[in-house]
């Protein structure tokens, strides 16, 4: 029997009544059908459990309070119906990342930093029920014959993960979130992540129909940007989106979403994002938009830009502006090992118009670091010029990041491309210094 205890009010009594709360949830757990009831009409299913929930406590003979019997029932109903522990941190709009290192270690991302969160598991058999709920519902699945998955959330966040044999010390977990509301380009110069002469730039070059390239890290907010910018994409043209795992959200009425497809458990039938690029050429799209550059797709992707699809967007994962160059024409290499490399330059060079450097900051903070134009080749070497540029200049005593954009005063030489498209650019735009505190 678990013994009572009093409301505490010492550190050590909390951390008693959090064990035996979790005794109490763990019995309640234990006599649940948790696989019939889930697939049960749910005002059935919630007052069965608020009936064995009243039974345990009695024959337990705990004391708890009203609002602790609520906040016990509803985590119940998170394990019955949700996600577990993870539900209260999914209703937590400032959370943007919930990783978790096996079923005793929670941690999330606010305003760009990463704390320890109060949720845990109860055990690995725990966790791994929550990770099979998410991957079964976007029909994927993980056992120890695929014990890596990608997936996403109804709303949309993407997920990730990995458990044993490859995860050694249990499974891990990794969500990263998309608010319902995505921010909306007004937003992005609100929180300086880039000025207006660079967003309005920008916003001429995708409705001029040039190819942009958005390079960053981890979490510098390439989907973000790409979500922004096609935006500016107009209502007439077909687009075809690519992605790995479907995260996209693009509000034109005309838009075909695709999605890649792992192996089957005979290792066959997965499609890769080259097949779904070919296929795209052959379903008349007027942009052709993919959620990442990540392998052999990259030559099938510049010769879609090639091929009369111009104003197509893309990211790739890189540190600058040269590095993504680099990387793009390592992954056509990958793709055509014969191709020589002063031609897949060539390919690069007529190919892209733009490249967007988008960074994550120490405080946190996503800024476009860098807006280049490609402007031809000198030899076997790409040339670009920088328009645009973030110039970091010190950190506050708060871990603030200070700096400035700045444009160089160079006039990109796309200026008479957006001409004939009726874009006149303003001679000022290219000049200027937006100080950030």
């Amino acid at each position: 029997m678990l013994t009572a205890l009093a409301t505490p009010h010492t550190h050590t009594a909390r951390q008693q009544y959090l064990e035996l709360r979790a005794g109490v949830h763990r019995k309640l757990l234990t006599r649940l059908n948790l696989e019939a009831l889930s697939q049960s009409d749910r005002t059935r299913a919630e007052s069965e459990i608020r009936m064995l929930l009243g039974q345990l406590l009695s024959e337990e003979a705990i004391p708890i309070s009203l609002s602790e019997r609520e906040t016990l029932f509803s985590e119940v109903l998170d394990d019955v119906f949700g996600l577990g522990p993870l539900e209260p941190l999914l209703k937590d709009a400032g959370v943007t990342d919930i990783l978790v290192n096996t079923h005793q270690h929670v941690f999330v991302e606010r305003n760009g930093m990463l704390e320890r969160a109060s949720a845990s598991f109860q055990d690995d058999q725990h966790l791994l029920r929550v990770i099979d709920r998410i991957v079964s519902r976007v029909g994927r699945r993980i056992d120890e014959s695929s014990p890596m998955v990608d997936a996403r959330l109804a709303d949309g966040s993407r997920v990730n993960a990995i458990i044993p044999p490859l995860a050694v010390d249990g499974p891990l977990l990794s969500i990263r979130r998309f608010p319902a509301e995505r921010l909306k380009a007004p937003d992005l110069v609100t929180k300086q992540s880039l000025t207006q002469p660079m967003l309005d730039f920008l916003t001429h070059c995708v409705r001029a129909r040039l190819n942009c390239l958005i390079s960053g890290g981890t979490g510098a907010g390439k989907t973000t940007l790409l979500n922004v910018l096609s935006g500016f994409i107009g209502d007439r043209e077909r687009i075809v989106t690519i992605e790995d795992a479907a995260e996209l959200q693009l509000h034109q009425e005309h838009v075909a979403r695709l999605e890649t497809r792992p192996p089957n458990i005979e290792g066959r039938g997965a499609v890769r994002q080259r097949e779904l690029l070919v296929n795209a050429l052959r379903m008349r799209p007027d942009r052709i938009v993919v959620g990442e550059v990540r392998g052999e797709e990259a030559l099938d992707m510049l010769q879609a830009m090639n091929t009369g699809h111009d104003g197509s967007l893309t990211t790739v994962h890189a540190n600058t502006a040269r590095d993504a160059l680099a990387r793009i024409e390592t992954m056509v290499a990958m793709g055509a090992t014969n191709l020589p490399e002063r031609a897949i330059r060539q390919q690069i060079t007529s190919a892209i118009q733009v490249v967007v450097q988008q960074s994550r900051m120490s405080d946190g903070t996503r800024r476009v670091t860098s807006v280049s134009e490609i402007t031809g080749m000198e030899g076997d070497t790409i040339t670009m010029q920088e328009i645009f540029l973030f110039e970091k200049t010190g950190i506050t005593q708060e871990g603030k990041v200070l700096g400035r954009f700045r444009a160089t005063g160079i006039r990109p030489k796309c200026c008479e491309r957006l001409r004939a498209s009726g874009i006149t650019l303003p001679a000022d735009m290219f000049e200027g210094v937006l100080e950030v505190r």
